[in-house]
């Protein structure tokens, strides 16, 4: 296994309070991930059952577990919660379906679903060609993915036809999930925001499980995502974000660069630590990429 340099290795080895890892492509940053939860467990006795680590794709989620139980010869690989963060909202709400009105066997409705049953409650209003239903699935995503309620709604559409559209159908969509015993996809991670607001004592058992949460590619998360890992860090703090602010690849879908800002902003001890050593790309390759990301207004100073 290769040695970290010192950069790496200093991030690693921070656990007095909340970290910023601010790395590139290239510069090793899943090695830090995945050397930080085995020294986790090795050294400072933290049990694997109460490490999570979330990251975007099911692939990097593997990885990253194997890579670990790679360090630990094997050991505790089944206790490590290493996922999505949609398969972590999923582990939450299972146990709490009773909290938020759910009951077992809810049905977990993908895009083309959810487009369906928009498509169907608006029927009345358009014809078959003309159905906004999937401009009005995204927008109620992105609402979604920004803590926007259905009372909101209607003053965050600003006046705009399809958003206005969705304002309206928003409400009825919502109740019809609910009616469904149904759920979809934004919902994996809204519902826990929500669970954990409402209901403190339940946010406290939580944080008690998780005594210390790692983020992957921190910049490519949206605001819903990002209350989820305030809400679970508290104010102890044990958590460590890993992120690019060059590299966010979701802001298509709602992700906040901006993120990695208000990441200082709202935890005042946060350290940060940048990985400034690239192993993949040659200098002339380098010199490049930072002359045009120079002027990212993302950048965290």
């Amino acid at each position: 296994m290769p040695k970290l340099n010192p950069q790496q290795k200093a991030a690693a080895q921070y656990i007095n309070g909340p970290l910023l890892v601010l790395a590139g492509a290239g510069s090793g940053k899943t090695s830090v991930i995945t050397r930080k939860i085995s020294w986790l467990i090795r050294d400072y006795g933290i049990p694997p059952r109460n490490i999570v680590a979330v990251t975007f794709t099911n692939k990097a989620a593997r990885e990253m577990k194997t890579r670990v139980a790679d360090l630990m010869d094997g050991q505790h690989s089944k206790e490590l919660q290493i996922s999505t963060f949609h398969s972590f909202g999923l582990k939450i709400l299972r146990e709490h379906l009773e909290q938020i009105g759910y009951r077992p066997g809810f049905s977990l409705y993908d895009g083309e679903d959810s487009q369906a049953l928009l498509s169907k409650l608006l029927r009345g209003q358009y014809s078959g060609k003309n159905n906004p239903a999937e401009a009005v699935r995204y927008q109620i995503s992105m609402w979604k993915n920004n803590l926007i309620s259905p009372a909101e709604a209607p003053l965050a559409a600003g006046g705009e036809s399809i958003q206005d559209v969705a304002a309206r159908v928003y409400g009825e969509y919502e109740r019809h999930l609910q009616a469904y015993n149904a759920m979809d996809l934004d919902d994996l991670i809204l519902k826990p925001v929500r669970l954990f607001q409402n209901q403190p004592e339940i946010l406290e058992e939580w944080r008690r499980r998780v005594r210390y949460l790692l983020v992957d590619e921190y910049q490519d998360t949206n605001l819903c995502q990002y209350e989820l890992v305030k809400l679970l860090a508290g104010n102890r703090g044990m958590l460590t974000v890993v992120g690019d602010d060059d590299q966010s690849i979701y802001t298509w879908r709602g992700a906040h660069p901006e993120n990695l800002k208000q990441l200082q902003q709202d935890f005042p001890l946060l350290k940060v630590v940048k990985l400034e050593q690239n192993y993949r790309s040659t200098g002339r390759i380098l010199k490049a990429a930072n002359a045009l990301i120079a002027n990212n207004p993302h950048i965290c100073e």
